[in-house]
């Protein structure tokens, strides 16, 4: 089964794209979509990348209207940081089962139970989370955040566990760690890597540091039983970057499958291989052509923080973004 990058047939794609960018032109609008989004949003997109880039793009957009093609929290971190624009999704129930593990009661009382620590979240977080914390990360710029902070200080690291994990074992720091994790990135087990490396022995091997593996994959590179040279622990947009400078011309690719787009798109003579065709987003996938094109057109879905709330949580996002 080929990996599911696109939602409409091609025609169709085209006509609607033509309608999405008459409404963004008349509305002034923005669009911005996750690299996970199916292939022709990526495409009718005027900005596609991870949280950390989408973040970026909406707080220097000098544009009216953001439509947020991703999921819920992705919409809400626009939203925080443009209060005076309208910013929409078209489908508010795109929800997250990795900010869907800890709410900001749990957060609180984490953090009770552990005075004077530093909290750094994951960008797939709430704003009611992130206003409980110190800093954002994403999977791109996590590891500098962690090394910003004092060397003396005590970091509780939430939600994701294995993005934790690998961020523990890199950096030495003395971190507490959530038990939260990404029902996509969770479902990569050692097996798939094990079997896609036996059957593509000479492929790069790119791996996301939230998978379900990454702490077994850590174990079989200090060990040897894979090789270091031909893998890569890296975020979503880190693995577009390398495989746009690599030479290989095949690579293995540990994470959700609409990444494999804009890698294709970017080096048609290279081939890219999901770690399993299965592995993709149902929440992102929610995100469809005809959704985008009824947002627009009727400005709905708008995405909306409590003012005090998101000057709380803005903090938090606003020092992501600087590092």
């Amino acid at each position: 089964m080929a990996p599911v990058l696109t939602h409409t047939d091609a025609a169709t794609a085209r006509d609607l794209a033509v309608a999405i960018d008459l409404l963004r032109k008349e509305r002034n609008a923005l669009i911005l979509a996750h690299n996970y989004e199916y292939g022709e949003i990526q495409d009718v997109a005027d900005y596609v990348g991870d949280s950390l880039g989408m973040a970026q793009a909406a707080a220097r957009t000098d544009a009216d209207v953001i439509v947020v093609c991703g999921v819920h929290f992705m919409a809400e971190t626009a939203a925080i940081l443009n209060p005076s624009k309208t910013v929409l999704i078209p489908d508010p129930e795109a929800g997250c089962s990795l900010a869907a593990s800890i709410d900001a009661d749990q957060l609180r009382a984490w953090k009770a139970e552990h005075p004077g620590a530093v909290v750094v979240s994951y960008v797939n977080t709430t704003a009611e989370v992130k206003a409980e914390s110190d800093y954002c990360c994403t999977s791109g710029n996590a590891e500098r955040v962690i090394r910003a902070i004092p060397a003396d200080k005590k970091i509780l690291f939430l939600p994701d566990m294995f993005l934790g994990s690998y961020l523990r074992q890199q950096t030495g720091r003395d971190m507490e760690i959530w038990a939260g994790e990404c029902h996509v990135h969770a479902a990569i087990r050692p097996k798939m890597v094990e079997e896609r490396r036996a059957n593509y022995p000479d492929a790069e091997f790119l791996i996301h540091p939230e998978c379900g593996c990454v702490s077994s994959t850590m174990h079989y590179l200090a060990n040897g039983r894979i090789s270091a040279e031909g893998t890569h622990i890296l975020s979503t947009e880190g693995m577009i970057h390398h495989a746009n400078r690599s030479t290989t011309q095949q690579f293995v690719v540990a994470t959700e499958i609409g990444v494999l787009h804009r890698m294709k798109k970017a080096n048609p003579a290279k081939e890219f291989i999901p770690i399993d065709d299965g592995i993709s987003c149902k929440y992102m996938k929610m995100i469809t052509m005809e959704k985008l094109l009824l947002s627009l057109r009727e400005m709905h879905h708008v995405v909306t923080v409590e003012p005090n709330l998101a000057a709380r949580a803005r903090t938090a996002i606003e020092r992501m973004i600087a590092l």
